[in-house]
């Protein structure tokens, strides 16, 4: 017989403060930031009570409007649309942009122009998911330019195209004698219709990033811009082959000593890059260009490619940008984006260091571990398999400084200042001591001074190490959250059998308690029951479907509202559903993967979540209207997110529910429209059921408010 326990206890009122218990151990999880598409799976209605009523390698990916506050202004959100993903195969590269075939190219000789190459060449590269629009257009482009001052160009071949826009040389028609700059007699031409969806605003967004980044280091030169008929077009410098290019060339592994000297380059880069208040967000060999071949820049880096750059900083105040996350929201190339931003979170400086993290691992190794995933849930499994590789495997054919450099770029916080002295200080001993001999030039790296960047790595010898969150050994624990309360009774009981449930129910309801929250683990259940709810009925169902549709409407029309619910790894679900809720209509779904969108779809029509729980990899999600919240977001991860919790909390957000699978956690953050008297709340992450610090809680008046069970560890 399985083991059952269960115990009840009468608190006392003191306040604490917020502490988040950490948990014994650190793993991974598996499934979420690509909702599908909002078909409706098992059952979902509403009820009816007595009170119901990217940019594209050519060109730059449009910015889609900020969906959510705290993003920051001029940030580009990339929405999924699982039914039109797009993916841009390795082309010419272009964005200051230029370039050919990378056949005949020989770093440190100088070849003369460089032959255009086929973009699908060496298999391809990794996809960038950008807006889910046909951006298609049959206006063909102008056979001459003239925009601004600029000289008149005649268009001659396309160097590239993507979703948003297309790339070409231009030659003078007159006049130029230079390789480079304004008087260069040959430029490279970004062409972007005015009905594509970066440009329905007026000029692409593009634009305004130029407009602040012209003249960067390591950033390509707008010499002019403008519009010419249908079209918005930029003039910039042509430049070289990119480092996908060189990739192939040098037969797709390069040595680590190369790989170093555009590691610090590239540092450098992104430094004076984030120092203008931007982050790019498509960090990628493709994006990295070096100088024109036979010219002084030829082994000289260039980041191109600004169409998917937002603000980390506030321009107004200098902040900051806050803390949001968007699961139905990804911007970048999967391949090599941040897990963060497969998450949907806010872009910031730590997103392009990992990207470079993962862009310089591919350099070397020639593939990564997470290539070859196909279908409508790619960047999900992905992410998941970004989570589950630990920097030991994936940095196992690399030399140490580039597992160094993955540890810290991963464990940053979301606003933490990157120590990029430091960072470059990394590779010194990779780095070729003869300048002539570097097959990169390192300018920026040296004005950073490695010097000063060796001072501030002694310095911070005596630092204590961060907590590695990435360990590539998963584990599923117990979690539950606590809210302080005025003194009451509540009881609890865990590995529950289906035959033991009723008693259990039966039993609290003789004694004045009422089911407030239920979970299971291995197929047995967990109750808790408290005199606290303000319930005056409930009832329950057991059933093997989960969240069985008829009789959840059947309860609905007698006026009861669900107000818990939990599934088992088998798929069944008990469904608690009450009198005395405050809710006067109720909705909810089934969904193969965490309904992030419709959950915002909701929000909108003035739902709230209410309860939540998984069955498997399924979810199910309830929301209610008039559920006494003014705001809600979610937070989404493969292991517990604590770094999300706390800042929400530090913004007046609670934990109302919680559920997880055995891949990811979900945490829904509220606040309430009437202010708590005491809003203390603490999480406990445990392996086995908590039932003695439960009792610790209760000491402290701090009860259970939700539990589940699931993946909490990386």
């Amino acid at each position: 017989m399985p083991e059952l326990r269960s115990g009840a206890r009468q608190g006392r009122l003191r306040s604490k403060k917020l502490e988040d218990i950490p948990a014994p151990s650190q793993p991974q999880a598996e499934n979420p930031i690509l909702p599908l598409t909002n078909r409706r799976r098992g059952g979902a209605g509403r009820g009816r009570g007595s009170r119901a009523a990217a940019a594209a390698k050519g060109p730059s990916a449009a910015p889609a409007r900020p969906a959510a506050g705290g993003r920051g202004r001029g940030i580009k959100l990339i929405a999924l649309d699982l039914d039109q993903p797009c993916e841009i195969q390795p082309r010419a590269a272009v964005g200051g942009v230029a370039v050919g075939g990378a056949q005949d190219f020989i770093l440190n000789q100088a070849a003369g122009r460089i032959a255009e190459k086929d973009p699908a060449m060496d298999g391809g590269s990794a996809e960038k998911v950008i807006g889910a629009e046909d951006e298609t257009t049959t206006a063909p482009v102008p056979e001459r330019v003239q925009v601004g001052n600029s000289p008149v160009y005649k268009i001659e071949r396309k160097l590239g195209k993507g979703g948003f826009g297309q790339v070409y040389v231009g030659r003078r028609v007159s006049g130029g004698t230079d390789r480079t700059g304004p008087d260069a007699f040959e430029v490279a031409l970004k062409f972007e219709h005015r009905s594509s969806k970066g440009c329905n605003y007026g000029p692409p967004y593009e634009w305004q990033v130029y407009n602040s980044l012209n003249g960067c280091y390591g950033i390509p030169w707008v010499h002019y811009k403008g519009r010419q008929g249908d079209y918005y077009i930029l003039v910039m410098d042509m430049l070289g082959p990119s480092l996908w290019d060189v990739w192939n060339s040098v037969g797709q592994a390069m040595t680590p000593s190369m790989a170093a000297c555009i590691a610090v380059e590239a540092i450098s880069i992104l430094e004076k890059l984030h120092s203008k208040g931007f982050v790019h967000g498509d960090v990628k060999p493709e994006n990295f260009l070096l100088g024109q071949p036979g010219t002084a820049d030829e082994k000289k880096l260039f980041l191109i490619d600004l169409g998917l750059a937002s603000r980390w900083k506030e321009t107004s105040s200098g902040q900051h940008v806050e803390y949001d996350q968007r699961p139905d929201i990804f911007r970048g190339t999967i391949r090599y984006a941040s897990v963060h931003a497969h998450l949907g979170r806010t872009g910031s400086r730590r997103d392009d260091l990992e990207s470079l993290a993962y862009t310089l691992i591919f350099l070397i190794r020639g593939r990564l571990p997470w290539q070859g995933y196909q279908g409508d849930n790619k960047s999900f499994l992905v992410c998941k398999k970004k989570m589950a590789t630990s920097p030991e495997l994936l940095c196992c054919f690399c030399p140490a400084p580039f597992k160094h450099f993955l540890e810290i770029v991963t464990n940053m916080k979301f606003d933490e200042e990157p120590n990029y002295s430091k960072l470059i200080s990394v590779f010194d001993s990779l780095i070729e001591p003869c300048t002539s001999l570097r097959p990169i030039r390192i300018d920026g790296a040296l004005k950073v001074g490695q010097k000063r960047g060796r001072l501030l790595v002694n310095l911070e010898e005596d630092e204590q190490p961060k907590k590695k969150i990435r360990l590539g050994n998963p584990a599923t624990q117990w979690i539950s959250v606590y809210n302080a309360r005025r003194p009451m009774k509540q009881r609890y009981h865990y590995n529950v059998a289906d035959g033991r449930l009723q008693q259990h129910i039966e039993k609290g309801i003789e004694d004045g308690l009422y089911i407030s929250c239920v979970a299971s683990a291995a197929n047995l259940w967990a109750l808790i029951m408290d005199a606290g709810t303000g319930f005056c009925s409930q009832v329950y169902e057991l059933s093997p479907v989960f969240l069985h549709k008829d009789w959840i409407m059947e309860q609905w029309e007698k006026n009861y509202y669900i107000s818990a619910i939990a599934g088992t790894t088998n798929g069944s679900s008990l469904v608690v559903m009450s009198k005395g809720t405050p809710y006067t209509q109720q909705s909810y779904k089934v969904s193969e993967s965490f309904p992030f969108k419709w959950i915002n779809k909701k929000w909108k029509e003035g739902f709230h979540v209410t309860s939540m729980t998984t069955a498997g990899s399924r979810w199910g999600v309830v929301m209610s209207r008039n559920s006494g919240y003014s705001d809600q977001v979610v937070e989404l991860d493969f292991l517990y997110p604590s770094e999300g919790i706390h800042r929400r909390w530090e913004n007046g957000y609670r934990i109302t529910a919680t559920a997880a699978t055995p891949d990811q956690a979900a945490f829904i953050l509220s606040i309430p429209k009437r202010k708590l008297l005491d809003e203390t709340q603490e999480t406990l992450r445990t392996s086995a059921f908590p039932s003695n610090h439960v009792k610790e809680k209760w000491a402290k008046n701090l009860y259970i408010a939700s539990i589940c069970y699931g993946r909490t560890v990386c």
